[in-house]
Formats: structure tokens, sequence, C-alpha cells
């Protein structure tokens, strides 16, 4: 998503210079969708692979989504799960990107009057035909994962994770584990409050996204931001950038857990990077809950127009 707009200008170039940075630091994932400035990202990402020659097929594992779509007349944002048009997507975003395959293709929303069965159904036939190597969805419940699971292997759910939202607590992180199902932390780093450079309210009002998001408005962003102080403070002692620790304690959650950080600069990829090298004392993590127990934030994660497709179940 960062290599759009969507967190602030990102160029062809910024794009192909962090890619470039996580070969060279064994960055392996990449997470993309077809809705992420309405195929830009993928379209950059594809730009760069082509540069790299015949290894361009090995050198990352690939992950992008579809389901949410617009009205061309109105705008209005929709989801679409039917098969057709999931296939339909896939073929668009391959093409983007100049693969014959992705290693992952997520339904990024439900589209609830279809049952999940039936679209688990749909895209097992996708990992038949050789499009896709395996598939996930994004922004479940756990009952919905179970009853996709139960007519194939789903192997990743992809939810908003990180010390700022935890929810996932409440079941997902569970039901994860017991399936075998890798659970994806988009936001691990709290939409910067869980960095050394967190957005003001006048940084979070240029962004479409955030200048509506409940905790990044007046009084809540204040709050916010006065707690998260704490924290900043804490890695600091220990010498870390705040994101590596960010990252380090959603890593101490489970084997199950991958986070999926976004950035455009190569020098934030590095502190997050960081992140993987730090292990947790049981003292740390004991001093972490208490800086930042669960509950902590003032605000919904989402405001009523956000909360629209993902799933709520506790």
């Amino acid at each position: 998503m960062s290599f759009t707009n969507f967190y602030g200008p990102c160029s062809d170039t910024q794009s192909a210079e962090v890619l470039s940075a996580c070969l060279d630091m064994g960055v392996t994932h990449i997470d993309t969708s077809n809705v992420y400035g309405m195929g830009v990202s993928e379209q950059r990402i594809g730009g760069f692979l082509s540069q790299q020659g015949q290894q361009k097929d090995t050198l990352f594992s690939i992950a992008t989504k579809a389901g949410i779509c617009r009205d061309p007349e109105t705008g209005t944002r929709g989801f679409n799960n039917e098969a057709v048009h999931l296939e339909e997507e896939l073929d668009k975003s391959l093409a983007r990107m100049g693969v014959d395959c992705v290693d992952l293709f997520y339904v990024h929303r439900r589209q609830q009057e279809i049952p999940i069965e039936e679209v688990a159904g749909s895209l097992g036939k996708l990992v038949e035909k050789g499009k896709i190597k395996s598939f996930g969805f994004s922004e479940i419940a756990p009952s919905s994962l179970r009853r996709a699971h139960a007519v194939h292997p789903v192997a990743a759910v992809q939810s908003e994770y990180s010390l700022s939202t935890r929810n996932v607590e409440m079941g997902m992180l569970q039901a994860c584990a017991e399936l075998g199902t890798t659970l994806v932390a988009f936001s691990p780093v709290g939409r910067t409050f869980l960095t050394d450079t967190p957005m003001d309210y006048e940084r979070a009002q240029t962004s479409d996204f955030l200048k509506g998001n409940p905790r990044f408005l007046e009084p809540n962003i204040t709050a916010n931001l006065a707690i998260t102080d704490k924290f900043r403070a804490y890695a600091g002692d220990h010498g870390l950038p705040t994101a590596s620790l960010a990252i380090a304690w959603l890593l101490a959650q489970g084997e199950q857990v991958l986070p999926i950080p976004g950035t455009r600069s190569v020098e934030h990829l590095k502190e997050l990077v960081k992140g993987c090298e730090i292990e947790l004392t049981a003292q740390m993590s004991q001093e972490i809950e208490e800086l930042l127990p669960i509950g902590w934030a003032h605000g919904d994660r989402y405001s009523a127009a956000q909360w629209i497709g993902p799933e709520r179940y506790c």
C-alpha cells in the first residue's frame, strides 16, 4: 500500500529502492492488492521484477488480493466474491506484475451474500489451475475461518494486529494456531503510533484514510501520542528504534504471526527488519504490557464507514 500515495507521495524509484533493499536484507514476502492505487502498487512491483532477468520469479513470495470494487457510476465501494470476478481480477494482477501465478491470493473483504464455503471452493479451483499456490482471507472472523478451512486449507488470514489493536487475541490468534493458518498482521506499527515519528493531527489530516479515523481525531490523538511517548522512551532506553521493538513484540506472540509493515523508506525498512533480531526477555514483555496494556488506545480503529466490510466478532 505504501507504494501508492496512501501515506504520502511515492515514486517508481522509491518503490524499486525499497524492493532492492528487501532483497539485500533477506525480506522475501511482498503483500499488495489490486486496489492499492488502483493497480499502481502491482505495476511498480512488476516494473521492478521485469528488471531482474530470469530470476524474477524466484526472488519474492507474492501475495495480492481482490474482492473490493467500486460502482463506476456512483463510486460507492462494494464487495464481489463471485468466482468469475475473483479470477478476472487475479488475471489482471498477474498481468500487471508480469508473473504466471502468485503464492498467496486473498479475498480482500467478504461478500456476505455468498457463503464463505462457496468462496473457498472457488479459490481452491484457482489453486488447481496453477494461478495461485494458496489462498487466504482478510478481516474475517474466527468462525468464518473455520467454515472456509473445512472446505479447503486456508493458508493465511490478514488482520490488523499490533500493540495498538489486539482484538485478534479474542479468538483469531488461537484459531490460526489450531488450524495451521498464518496470521498476517497488517499495520504492525499502529499506523505510526508505534514509531519514533508518529503522525500528529495536522499530518494525519493530509491522509484521506486517517483524517476520518477516530484514533487520529481530537481529543483521541493527543491522548494516544501521550501514551505512546512512554513506549518511545522505553525503546530509547534500550537503544532501539520504537518500530523495531513493536515488530519484536508481535513476533513474540506466536510462530503463526507474520507482520507485514509497509514503508516508502529504506531507512525505515532497516528499523522494521531490526525487529526480527530482537529477542524479548520475559521482563521486557511484562514491562511493555504495563506501558501499553490491552485496550489502551483512545478511539475505535475504524470509522463507521471504514467498518463496512471487516467482520466484527468481539
